[in-house]
Order: structure tokens, then C-alpha cells, then sequence
């Protein structure tokens, strides 16, 4: 890493990574400097940091946020919404004007931060799925040896 290019503060204990993945994280800032934008668009990742050049290449979320979202989130909705069913049994148009939004809402405004938080969880603690050291450095023609954390 160049001596010129703004990094992260020293992260040597477990607390200090996971204050600094959730700053960064949930606000969607570059995990290696802190400054710049994580996202161009709603969910969309940058290509690099315009503060110091982070390539997002490592960055494979997938379908984690989407996951978290609905386990962590839609579940206790639809708890609710079910209890409001069983204890006022109102009509239909009640949720469809209320349960409905809500759901919807409740569901995806989290994304982005849960996609950030993903996203810095992987930088800082170099996740990689095992074994596939050599065929991301083929394909993204960096050195053997060196991953795409090594910038």
C-alpha cells in the first residue's frame, strides 16, 4: 500500500474492526479510507473510491442484504401484521392501505445500509471464499500471491 493513500486507522482488536465496518458500513463510506462513496446509485456499488482508489472488485454481497432484510426485518412485520388480523380482524382494504407499505418500506430501506455493512465486512476481514485465491488473480490479472485486498 503507498505511503500517500489515505487508509483506515490501525485495527487490531475485534471492537475496533467492528466499530469501523459499522461506521462505514451503515453510512456507505469506502471501508479502506472512510471518505469516499461505497454507492453510485440506490444499490450500486462504485468501481473505485474517488478518495483513494479502492477497487470494489472483492466486493460480492450477493444476496445477503435481501437475506438479513427479510429474516431480520419481515418476519416481526408479518408477526405483526398477522396479529393485527387475529385481534381486530379488520378488512382488507386496512391492509392494503397500511400492512402493505409498511411491509414494503420496513423491507427496503435497510438494503443499502445491510449492503454497506456486507460490503466492509469483507474488506476489512479479507473474505474470500476458500480456494478461489488463484482464479480471481486470473481473472482480474493481478500477481499470484496477492488478492484484490493487497492494493
Amino acid at each position: 500500500m503507498d505511503s500517500d493513500r489515505p487508509s483506515a486507522p490501525p485495527l487490531t482488536t475485534g471492537k475496533q474492526k467492528f466499530a469501523w465496518i459499522m461506521h462505514c458500513g451503515w453510512h456507505g463510506l469506502c471501508p479502506r479510507c472512510g471518505v469516499g462513496k461505497m454507492f453510485r446509485s440506490w444499490l450500486k456499488i462504485v468501481d473505485t473510491c474517488d478518495h483513494c482508489g479502492l477497487d470494489y472488485r472483492f466486493a460480492a454481497p450477493d444476496d445477503g442484504p435481501a437475506f438479513f432484510s427479510l429474516c431480520i426485518i419481515a418476519l416481526p412485520l408479518i408477526a405483526l401484521v398477522v396479529w393485527i388480523q387475529v385481534a381486530f380482524d379488520p378488512p382488507l382494504w386496512v391492509h392494503l392501505v397500511t400492512s402493505v407499505p409498511f411491509m414494503a418500506i420496513g423491507t427496503l430501506a435497510p438494503l443499502r445500509p445491510i449492503k454497506g455493512w456486507l460490503v466492509a465486512s469483507q474488506f476489512v476481514n479479507r473474505a474470500q471464499e476458500a480456494g478461489t485465491q488463484g482464479l480471481w488473480s486470473s481473472l482480474h490479472g493481478t500477481e499470484r500471491g496477492r488478492s484484490d485486498f493487497d492494493q
